[in-house]
């Protein structure tokens, strides 16, 4: 692998851990709520709400389509106030956010103006066809310019109601094809392969909407009118698990102390990695469980631990697939070998994080080879060393991050910077649980 170019990520090292931190608000909670509030016409809060720039991607096209959206700032509420959305006056730009652009578009298509989604390089390379046919299928009008991906032109209409399977179990497809059933009033019936993610799911239940589960399909009944009867949210984001994943990992991987990672989400379609690490031997306490807003809610404590190789299967991925990146660094740092089975999905993230995340652990001196769809890993005890390619993605450069906190790590990280789309202050908090560092 070509050695990169640019930032060289100087990483604290984590001999002790200390402290309690919070990670920002949950990435995928967030993106919902902005939207039902963009929906909505009472005003709405939403506390402690993810203020990195994938969810500034939601509140921006909002805001183009009639909404106010209080500025996301760190600490602060946000206030929406839903308005009769209209067509915007350019394209509705979704910077790095595949949430965003995919139930974007399902709202879209319940609404009868024209408008033209699309993204940066990166997400403008992801697949959309997964939730353009679909919808085509309801009623709505798409044109796909960039061919699987995006540039994408919908006109919304009158749709019909939907009985859909989806390919592969996403929480992205689902939402987008609920969310297109409750603005226009129609029936929506969604089956998966897998239990994905059901923040969408929750809230809709704690807003009263009809919706039914079965199994591993979920339907949707709404009322042509029960968008224009609902009030206000008031929504209480908790801390992101996927974001808390990498401040777990740090502390696993140090050599004393312990850490309190705190109002992190532990909802179960999301705490799959949580399970993942009790097999490898990791010592993760889940304290002062609650539920907030629908969504179960708890502290976790973590010391550190000696980890072993461990199998995760297909049947897992869905409830842990962004967590992948930063359990394949830990299981680098294990005895023994583990394997990721049926991560092909990591292809068609903000990288293809498959063959990176090989290429990049055997760049600092792990074995790792991908075979077909799956990621084997063998652990070793040497100093990480080498440099990393991140291709702009967060969950690459976190991960990556985290083995450079390793006592005698020489890490080089290509940039950083990426984190900011959904950790801004991930490599101070980093540096801030060490109790000491050499």
């Amino acid at each position: 692998m070509a050695r990169p170019r640019g930032h060289v990520a100087a990483a604290p090292r984590l001999v002790i851990v200390r402290g309690v931190v919070r990670p920002p608000g949950d990435k995928s909670i967030t993106h919902r709520a902005l939207l039902l509030a963009g929906l909505v016409r009472p005003p709405s809060v939403l506390r402690g709400a993810l203020t990195a720039l994938d969810a500034r991607s939601t509140a921006r096209v909002l805001r183009q389509l009639g909404a106010d959206v209080t500025p996301l700032r760190p600490g602060q509420l946000v206030q929406v106030r839903g308005r009769t959305w209209r067509a915007p006056g350019g394209p509705l730009h979704c910077g790095n956010s595949g949430t965003t652009a995919r139930l974007l578009l399902g709202v879209l298509a319940g609404h009868r103006f024209e408008a033209r989604v699309t993204g940066d390089a990166s997400l403008r390379r992801r697949p959309m066809r997964r939730v353009t046919e679909p919808l085509t299928r309801m009623g709505a009008h798409l044109v796909e310019e960039g061919g699987d991906g995006l540039p994408i032109r919908i006109r919304g209409g009158r749709l019909v109601p939907l009985d859909w399977t989806l390919p592969v179990a996403s929480a992205q497809l689902k939402s987008a094809l609920l969310l297109a059933g409750l603005v226009a009033g129609v029936g929506v019936t969604v089956r998966e392969p897998a239990k994905s993610r059901d923040h969408t799911e929750r809230l809709l239940r704690a807003l009263g909407a009809p919706l039914h589960e079965d199994g591993l399909s979920v339907t949707l009944e709404p009322t042509p009118d029960w968008l224009r009867r609902l009030p206000g949210l008031d929504v209480a984001i908790p801390a992101d698990p996927s974001s808390a994943a990498f401040l777990v990992a740090a502390a696993l991987l140090a050599e004393g102390g312990d850490l309190r990672v705190s109002d992190v989400g532990v909802n179960p379609t999301r705490i799959g990695f949580l399970r993942v690490l009790a097999r490898m031997g990791a010592a993760v306490r889940i304290e002062g469980a609650r539920v907030e807003s629908g969504e179960p809610v708890a502290d976790l404590l973590v010391s550190p631990a000696h980890l072993r190789g461990v199998e995760v299967t297909g049947e897992e991925v869905p409830s842990l697939v962004d967590e992948v990146p930063i359990l394949a660094v830990l299981a680098s740092r294990a005895s023994g070998e583990s394997v990721f089975r049926s991560v092909g999905e990591l292809r068609v993230k903000e990288s293809d994080r498959l063959a990176l995340l090989a290429a990049n652990l055997r760049a600092v001196g792990a074995g790792a080879e991908v075979q077909g769809d799956d990621l084997h890993v063998r652990g070793t005890d040497a100093p990480p060393a080498g440099s990393v390619d991140t291709a702009g993605d967060h969950r690459l450069a976190m991960a990556f991050g985290v083995l450079g906190t390793l006592p005698g790590a020489r890490v080089r990280l290509s940039e950083r910077a990426s984190a900011a789309v959904s950790y801004p202050g991930f490599f101070d908090d980093l540096a801030r649980i060490g109790g000491r560092t050499r």
